[in-house]
C-alpha cells in the first residue's frame, strides 16, 4: 500500500491543498489506525522540494498532526485500554500478564519509548495508547511525545526535501531509520578513512 502510494503521487500532479492533506495522515496513524503516514509525509516533503508546497508549512502540519494523534490515542488508551484488557474472554491471563509487563516497562523506560518510538513503525502505531493503558503521567508523556514528535518532522521532513523522489522508493521499502543508518554508516567510514590518511602521513 505505501509503494503504491508513493509511485502514484510521484508521478501525477496534485493540487496544494491535496498536497498538504498528506502529513494530516500522521495523526490518524498516530490514533493506532495503521496507516502510510511517514510515507505520506516523504511525499509532501518531496513535492515541497519540486517547489508544489513550503517545506516550513509541511513540518508543522506534519509535527502537529503527530502530537495531536498521539495524545488522542493516550487518552482512549487511558480511558478504555486497560477496561479492555481485562475483560474476562480470550487468553485473559496473557493480556493480564502483558499489562503488568507494560505497567514496568514504561515506569523504567517510558519517557525513552515516547521519543524514540515515533522513528519505528510498529512502536509510532501503538506507544501513545499503550503509555495512556499504562498510566504514564502524561505530562511526561505530552513533553516526550512533543519532542520526538517535532524532532522526527524535522528529521524525516529534511530526509525527504533533499534526497527527492529517490527517498520515497528507499523509506517505502526499508524505512527512515534505514537512511538514518546509511548516513551515520557513511560519515563514520569517512571519518575512519581520514583517520587512517592521516596515520599513513604521519608514519610516511
Amino acid at each position: 500500500m505505501p509503494f503504491v502510494l508513493a509511485t502514484s503521487v510521484v508521478g501525477i500532479q496534485i493540487s496544494d491543498q491535496l498536497g498538504y492533506l498528506l502529513p494530516a495522515l500522521i495523526g490518524i496513524e498516530s490514533l493506532g489506525v495503521p496507516s502510510p503516514g511517514e510515507t505520506a509525509l516523504v511525499l509532501a516533503c518531496v513535492l515541497a522540494s519540486q517547489g508544489k508546497l513550503s517545506i516550513e508549512l509541511v513540518i508543522a502540519i506534519a509535527a502537529a498532526s503527530a502530537i495531536l494523534g498521539d495524545n488522542i490515542g493516550y487518552w482512549i488508551g487511558r480511558l478504555a485500554g486497560r477496561r479492555v484488557l481485562t475483560a474476562p474472554g480470550f487468553m485473559y491471563e496473557r493480556r493480564v500478564a502483558l499489562i503488568d509487563y507494560g505497567d514496568r516497562f514504561f515506569t523504567k523506560h517510558g519517557p525513552k519509548a515516547v521519543f524514540l518510538g515515533r522513528w519505528i513503525a510498529l512502536v509510532r502505531v501503538t506507544a501513545a495508547w499503550m503509555a495512556g493503558m499504562n498510566h504514564m503521567p502524561f505530562r511526561t508523556f505530552f513533553l516526550y511525545n512533543a519532542l520526538g514528535g517535532i524532532a522526527w518532522a524535522i528529521s524525516v521532513g529534511l530526509v525527504g526535501y533533499y534526497a527527492g523522489a529517490g527517498a520515497v522508493h528507499v523509506i517505502t521499502r526499508f524505512g527512515v531509520v534505514a537512511i538514518v543508518v546509511l548516513v551515520v554508516a557513511g560519515i563514520a567510514a569517512f571519518v575512519w578513512l581520514r583517520a587512517r590518511e592521516r596515520r599513513h602521513l604521519r608514519d610516511r
